[in-house]
């Protein structure tokens, strides 16, 4: 993890300064830790002391857990802008999941006392900031609701879906995000041998393609009819 300096936040991506008072920004800008990581290094992992919170400004990371039998298990994908460590925020003094880069990223770091402080002084953040943490938990719901009700297949088109809505696509309109088949099977909620299978059939019907890691949503529609089934 390399410590860099960084100015001047862009108020576009930066949730916190985006929310906060522009009196209180250079406070922030005092403050914060930036920091750069390569793909592959943890910003934080399970079981670590809580010091605070991190804002992604740049790149893509997963957040995961530990399992049963040393299985990992995917909570959520983050972007630039994303809050990451919130959930280590409660009573709890450990983060309760790791983060681990998916490619090189740079994120900013609030200590905790000071996170608290901008949470006082900042009617407006507090108020998005509460916002923002009643999606998180609709979001979780969900997930609790389609892992108990939703077939395989239907989550697996779910979560392909969901990453499109959220990374966007690129040029050749490749979902814009790289992840391995094992973590995408890991958050969708089933084993790697079984989302092989239902890709397969998938690409079969020409409602995917994969290249490498890369995946393209060919037809939607046939992935929203499985995921409402």
């Amino acid at each position: 993890m390399n410590v860099i300096s960084h100015k001047n936040c862009d108020p576009g991506i930066c949730f916190l300064c985006r929310y906060c008072l522009k009196e209180w920004i250079p406070s922030i800008e005092e403050f914060k830790i930036t920091f750069q990581l390569k793909k592959g290094e943890q910003l934080f992992k399970e079981g670590d002391a809580v010091k605070g919170i991190y804002f992604l400004k740049k790149g893509k990371l997963k957040v995961h857990k530990l399992w049963s039998e040393g299985r990992q298990m995917v909570i959520r994908f983050a972007k630039e802008g994303d809050v990451i460590g919130h959930r280590g925020l409660g009573s709890d003094t450990v983060y309760p999941v790791t983060a681990t880069a998916l490619e090189d990223i740079t994120a900013c770091f609030i200590e905790r006392g000071f996170f608290l402080r901008s949470i006082q002084l900042n009617p407006d953040f507090a108020l998005q900031l509460m916002i923002f943490y009643a999606d998180e938990l609709q979001d979780a719901e969900k997930r609790i609701r389609d892992l108990a009700l939703m077939d395989v297949r239907g989550r697996i088109a779910d979560t392909f879906l969901m990453l499109q809505k959220k990374f966007g696509v690129d040029d050749e309109g490749f979902i814009d995000i790289t992840l391995t088949r094992q973590d995408v099977a890991s958050f969708a909620g089933t084993i790697y041998e079984t989302f092989f299978k239902i890709v397969a059939e998938f690409a079969k019907q020409k409602i995917i393609r994969y290249s490498g890691k890369r995946l393209k949503i060919l037809k939607p529609s046939k992935l929203e009819a499985y995921s409402k089934m």
